[in-house]
């Protein structure tokens, strides 16, 4: 009688006995730590673990320490089964290998992933045709060969179709654009809200805009998106050829520098181009904020070229400027300045009058204001700037005054926006101390006005959670 150990099958049976735990602890502790650290090679193991290791298992106690034939049908099936596991299990690794830890920028991330599920699907056709072959002795060229006809028969029939998918997945292979880019193909600019195997989506703002890909393919397009960082856009301006071109290009980077939609960290900037020209660059947040920066960029220039006395396309004429309009202007506040009608002669002759746009600084945070002024028409809103922003923390309306600080010779901290058109009393600092002494009134209003600000500021931030030692008044 034949010792048990002396069978043909023990070793195998003892191997496989011994090994399967074995390997089955070790890829538990495997995927258990590529599962810790969210790899993307945990799919693999896992698939492994838990199929590819089972059913070999059977199958080699079934083959190798049975000795049983791989003819029979039961054994082909399994054998079937496992070769199916085992070329899925070699494509999940290839995609982890490849794909799953591209670096931003490289030709594996740009791979669109209809691309990836194309070749592994013919992977897997081709993988299963060898599988077919080898384990049911199946004759697979006869198949390959009329697929192949069949294929061509089909392209020449569709190949204006098939032309614009090919072309829509060159393109979502070269990637020169993302959703969210801004694209100008020259007959149309929008924003990519969709790309898909047969044409690009753009947000025109006045609807979407359907682009094909072959069209995009065949022809040059802008992405205005592209490089990463502010986009610029740009404007001319013209004055007089009676304007300082110094005073001009300081005045147009005084009121570029002031509009919203810059971009954070980029400054923009103003040249020369003769002839009473200028040019101007707006680096703004993106292509979407271009034309509403350039439309406001002129709407605060018009105003701010008034008030420097600056002639915008070569008319500096001013409808406020006028005696009349001052007077009354002067007469709307002198119940605030405590002035009798004795006074307007010697107020007018130093006060001006100013307009502001909606949404200008009339009053520059952390500068000591060289003037007081008075709001005739229009209101403004105070704003203490923090890390995060602008904190609102009291609106004034006409009668209302600011830049009382001057007078004191300390910091204004808090900006003064205006809410929309503000016509606005400009008094210079000699004129007020003339008013403050001799209106002892005044001098005690302003100051309670510069402690009730300064409170008021103190509390909303205190609400907002800011915490600042001091803020200006």
């Amino acid at each position: 009688m034949t010792e048990v150990w002396q069978e043909p099958w023990f070793p195998w049976a003892l191997g496989l006995a011994i090994g399967i735990p074995v390997l089955l602890i070790v890829l538990t502790e495997l995927l258990g730590t590529l599962v810790r650290r969210r790899s993307a090679a945990a799919k693999p193991v896992r698939l492994m673990r838990n199929y590819v290791v089972p059913v070999g298992a059977v199958f080699g106690l079934i083959v190798l320490a049975t000795a049983r034939s791989d003819d029979a049908t039961w054994v082909r099936i399994i054998g079937t089964l496992l070769g199916f596991l085992v070329i899925l299990l070699i494509l999940s690794a290839f995609n982890v290998a490849l794909f799953s830890n591209a670096e931003e920028g490289t030709w594996r991330s740009r791979i669109p992933s209809i691309f990836v599920d194309l070749a592994r699907l013919a992977l897997i056709l081709v993988g299963l045709a060898i599988l077919f072959s080898w384990v049911w002795g199946a004759d697979i060229g006869g198949l390959i060969t009329a697929l192949g006809v069949t294929s061509i028969v089909i392209g020449l029939a569709l190949q204006n179709a098939v032309g614009g998918v090919i072309s829509g997945l060159l393109l979502l292979f070269e990637q020169p654009f993302k959703l969210g880019d801004w694209l100008d193909t020259g007959s149309v600019r929008g924003r990519v809200v969709e790309v898909n195997w047969r044409a690009v989506h753009l947000d025109t703002g006045n609807g979407i805009q359907i682009v094909p890909n072959a069209a995009l393919a065949t022809s040059s397009f802008r992405n205005l998106s592209q490089p990463v960082g502010a986009y610029t856009a740009s404007l001319e301006v013209k004055f007089s050829t009676d304007d300082p071109p110094d005073d001009v290009l300081r005045l147009l980077r005084d009121v570029a520098s002031g509009l919203p939609l810059l971009e954070p960290g980029d400054r923009p900037s103003a040249s020369y181009l003769g002839a009473a020209a200028y040019s101007v660059t707006l680096p703004v947040t993106g292509p979407s904020a271009s034309d509403a920066a350039v439309a406001l960029f002129r709407s605060w220039l018009w105003y701010a070229a008034r008030r420097r006395g600056l002639a915008l396309d070569g008319d500096n004429s001013d409808p406020i400027a006028t005696p009349e309009r001052l007077r009354e202007a002067i007469a709307s506040i002198a119940p605030t300045l405590h002035a009798r009608e004795t006074d307007y002669d010697a107020l007018a002759a130093s006060c001006t009058l100013e307009r502001y746009g909606p949404g200008e600084t009339v009053q520059q945070a952390g500068t000591i204001p060289g003037a007081m002024r008075f709001l005739v028409e229009g209101g403004v809103h105070l704003a203490v700037p923090t890390s995060d922003g602008l904190i609102t923390f009291q609106r004034l309306d006409a009668g209302d005054f600011i830049g009382q600080t001057a007078l004191t010779r300390e910091v204004a901290m808090a900006a003064a926006i205006a809410d929309g058109t503000t016509l606005i009393l400009r008094m210079p600092l000699a004129t007020i101390d003339d008013l403050v002494r001799t209106k002892p009134r005044l001098a005690q209003e302003i100051g309670a006005s510069i402690d009730n600000k300064h409170k008021q500021a103190q509390a909303a931030l205190a609400e907002a959670g800011v915490l600042r030692g001091t803020i200006g008044r």
